[in-house]
């Protein structure tokens, strides 16, 4: 057991001086009552203090030496406690303790066995003795302690007289294991059995057979040592030395002790430490062992030769093993030396770098084979092991490869010919919305402008398509935290604020025609053009601004490929940016459910139609979107975006425009007041005689099945319905007729228009 000594400042009040004994109240360390008392026995000081070298009364001494760690072991224990007390886990009983200060002596521990073991709620604290203590209630119920295997297996000893369970949280000893002299001891902590045992397997492992062990002369060091010297004996190791320790000294003393055991080891190796000292000298050169026991005297290199069919030997070379070269005499052993090169003795050729050695199946380990070595691999030398691996991050390399080289950063560049096509559309349609605005403001007071809104609704559709055809600027170059952060939230609010515009005016082109009272009624309630575009802005403004707060785009660095950085922005949520453009397409579908109602609305100046194939021209784009955006990969996936913008965009303009510019340019006749006021009453009347033999038709039903079915108190409800609504019809016709003569139409009717 390692302990980890932490220096820690307290302060203690020293008991009297006058008091020369200690009850076992004054090493009652905490206490509280309950219906359940469990008693502690916690070293929380290190020793006993004795004024007298041995002891001459039976007495307990003063407790010095504070444990703070100890005292964390107490503190823990009595906060079990209280957590059990205020849980429900034992609803209705109370947990109570008694904790002793052991002080690390078995006296003072046996002192407080005998207070758990004294009789519950008796003023005494004596143990009567009993054949059989099956009814005894003794004082507490259960015991938590001790530390030391030595106090423990007194203790325990105790306690084992009323079987009272014990429960040690440090107590290793092996013995303590035997259940029939200790049947009610439990301990939280494995058997000094395991401990030796792993230690044994340890020192088999290194290779060990001559160590050396100490260990304290208590029960705890006694039975380890007894244990560990059956199992290393068993693993043929040799014990050197046995050295018993005190088992409760200090630091210092345990300290000197061991030093004590370590000058007798090394005062056996003096001799051996005077031979490794020696230096002595021949013909001038200085001789002497080094830390491994060797002599450092070298070697000769020597070469035989035959000449002449004798065999000589001839001195080429001396080998310095301090400096570890070869030392050459004279020049004609050098040029001897450097012949040696040139005979050829492998198996093998030796790799190239690039390459690297595999073993054959030969049993030679010089036999092998040179491979390339594999991508993302290196090797820079000959005869190479093995190919070093690349930073896959960063690096990058060949197959057969000398060096790693670094990957190149790509992005959707400017001068990208795929980039360079993109921003050509984006500024060809800039220049369709300037043409359009230019057209719109020459011809503001024709009834085709008018009846588009006026022409500050049509300015408002025109900047927002030039806002997205502008945007995807944004996703073309190196990508920044700025334009990450921008580009998503720049083209979703002027997007959505140009189909919130474009919703407000099929919502005025189905109220302007229809001729319903109640979808008119319904639709005068839902018609309040500047609260419908804030408002429908406003939350796709709120949905971006989340969005950039908690979950902001941000430049990321993708190295997945192998040659290549893909430098892109990181969309930070993909929930957010689903939102986002889900929230688009929510106001795109309403959009595009009020205009398929007015397709069939007059034929030249039928916005409705034109609304209707703008939104299923964007629906097509982005579903389009949506598996590509999910499965391109590289520096283009930006394009794909751009690419769904631009036909999203132009979609919706040239079918909200392009018709409109159409009739301004080349159909100027039917650009008139009176031409307009003609279509709009030949609509109406036609929609009137419509409505009219509709409900006429209805009413011949109801009667058909009011014959049928004749009710017994006269005219049936159907009837009368069909009746009223008929009335209503023809009413409708005579104010239609009325307005055919006066060639005019109703100024609410004009001002809706």
């Amino acid at each position: 057991m390692a302990l980890l000594i932490i220096p820690i400042t307290c302060f203690v009040i020293p008991l009297a001086t006058s008091q020369t004994c200690q009850t076992p109240d004054d090493f009652v360390a905490a206490t509280s009552p309950g219906h359940v008392i469990i008693g502690g026995l916690f070293a929380i000081h290190e020793k006993m203090l004795s004024s007298e070298d041995y002891p001459r009364r039976p007495e307990i001494q003063k407790c010095v030496g504070f444990e703070i760690s100890i005292f964390l072991q107490t503190l823990a224990m009595i906060h079990s406690i209280e957590m059990i007390n205020n849980s429900t886990l034992l609803s209705g009983i109370k947990l109570g303790y008694e904790i002793y200060d052991t002080c690390t002596e078995v006296t003072v521990a046996m002192a407080a066995a005998l207070r758990f073991l004294s009789k519950f709620n008796s003023s005494g604290e004596i143990m009567g003795f009993k054949c059989d203590y099956s009814s005894y209630m003794p004082r507490v119920k259960a015991v938590i302690g001790a530390g030391y295997s030595e106090i423990t297996m007194a203790v325990s000893r105790m306690l084992n007289l009323q079987l009272m369970p014990q429960v040690s949280y440090e107590s290793t000893a092996e013995i303590l294991s035997d259940k029939i002299r200790f049947p009610s001891f439990l301990r939280t902590v494995p058997s000094d059995f395991y401990q030796t045992k792993a230690m044994a397997h340890l020192i088999e492992k290194s290779g060990w057979n001559w160590i050396g062990i100490i260990a304290t002369d208590d029960d705890y060091g006694q039975m380890a040592l007894n244990t560990f010297a059956v199992q290393t004996t068993a693993n043929n190791v040799c014990i050197a030395f046995k050295e018993v320790l005190p088992a409760f000294l200090s630091d210092n003393t345990i300290e000197v002790r061991i030093n004590e055991t370590l000058e007798k080891i090394i005062a056996e190796a003096q001799l051996l430490d005077a031979l490794k000292n020696v230096t002595f000298t021949d013909e001038g050169n200085s001789f002497h062992f080094d830390a491994h026991g060797d002599m450092n005297t070298g070697y000769d290199v020597v070469l035989w030769k035959e000449i002449d069919g004798h065999l000589t030997i001839t001195k080429i070379a001396q080998y310095d093993l301090k400096n570890d070269v070869f030392v050459i005499t004279d020049q004609e052993t050098k040029n001897e030396f450097r012949n040696l090169k040139q005979i050829q003795s492998k198996c093998s050729k030796e790799c190239s770098p690039g390459q690297m050695k595999k073993t054959t199946r030969s049993q030679h380990i010089c036999c092998y084979e040179c491979v390339n070595c594999p991508e993302n691999h290196y090797s820079n030398q000959t005869d190479m092991d093995h190919c070093l691996l690349c930073n896959n991050e960063t690096q990058w390399a060949p197959v057969r490869s000398t060096a790693c080289f670094e990957k190149e950063v790509e992005y959707l560049s400017w001068n990208d010919s795929l980039a360079i096509l993109l921003l050509a559309l984006s500024l060809l349609g800039i220049m369709f919305v300037l043409a359009i605005g230019i057209i719109f403001t020459r011809n503001l007071n024709t009834p085709v402008v008018k009846s588009s809104g006026g022409l500050l609704v049509c300015y408002v559709i025109l900047l927002c398509h030039f806002l997205n055809f502008a945007s995807t600027g944004f996703f073309i170059g190196e990508p920044q935290d700025f334009t990450c952060k921008t580009r998503q939230t720049f083209f979703g609010v002027s997007f959505t604020l140009c189909i919130s515009c474009i919703l407000v005016k099929s919502l005025k082109i189905l109220l302007a025609f229809s001729f319903d009272p109640k979808l008119q009624n319904f639709l005068k309630c839902l018609y309040k053009p500047i609260p419908i575009i804030f408002t429908c802005t406003g939350i796709q403004v709120a949905i971006c601004t989340i969005w950039l707060i908690f979950a902001a785009p941000a430049v990321e660095e993708n190295v997945s490929l192998p040659r290549v950085i893909i430098l892109e922005c990181e969309e930070g949520s993909i929930l957010a940016f689903g939102i986002m453009l889900g929230y688009i397409a929510i106001l795109a579908f309403i959009c595009f459910v009020f205009a398929f109602k007015g397709r069939k609305l007059p034929e030249n100046y039928n916005e409705a139609k034109f609304i209707t194939f703008g939104m299923l021209i964007y629906f097509i784009a982005w579903i389009t979107f949506v598996p590509v955006y999910a499965t391109t990969f590289g520096k283009y996936l930006p394009a794909v975006e751009i690419i769904v913008i631009l036909i999203s965009n132009y979609g919706i303009l040239c079918c909200t425009f392009f018709p409109k510019c159409y009739v301004i340019l080349y159909k100027q006749e039917t650009n008139t007041k009176s031409a307009f006021l003609k279509m709009i009453y030949s609509y109406s009347s036609h929609s009137a005689s419509s409505l009219a033999m509709s409900h006429v038709s209805l009413d011949s039903s109801s009667s058909n099945i009011t014959a049928t079915n004749p009710s017994s108190g006269g005219r049936p409800a159907a009837w009368q319905e069909s009746r009223d609504i008929q009335a209503q019809t023809f009413a409708h016709i005579r104010r239609e007729n009325a307005a055919s003569m006066s060639k005019t139409l109703p100024r609410k009717r004009m001002s809706s228009i």
